[in-house]
């Protein structure tokens, strides 16, 4: 997964469990796109300092998700959800086979419960 990307997805999932200043640093570092010497400016801390936040923060949003897994179910729900998409749409062009729709729905309620047994 994009470093980026990743980033992104553990301060969304766990970003409420940081410190109101540790929030403000990794936003301004990995949401806004500021440098590490731009938010040193900014808040009167040196560019090391900055630095230091931000890979404590990526730290305990890492740890977080080693324990709790949810950015992990949350991305194979996401794609399970369109494999149920894909059968759904795969049915209404099925509608002159009713051994292909009852396929499709058959795969549908599999994926259904396998979201629902890691939820």
């Amino acid at each position: 997964m994009e470093r980026l990307l990743k980033q992104a997805l553990l301060y969304d999932f766990y970003g409420e469990l940081l410190t109101e200043h540790q929030k403000s640093v990794y936003e301004d570092f990995v949401l806004n796109d500021y440098s590490l010497s731009e938010i040193g400016e900014a808040r009167h801390i040196s560019r090391q300092g900055v630095y230091d936040i931000v890979r404590r923060c990526e730290k305990q949003l890492n740890g977080y998700e080693e324990k709790l897994h949810l950015v992990q179910k949350f991305l194979n729900a996401k794609v399970q959800v369109e494999n149920i998409y894909k059968y759904a749409n795969q049915i209404l062009s099925e509608k002159d086979n009713p051994d292909g729709m009852l396929e499709c729905v058959r795969r549908i309620e599999q994926i259904s419960s396998r979201i629902l047994e890691e939820m």
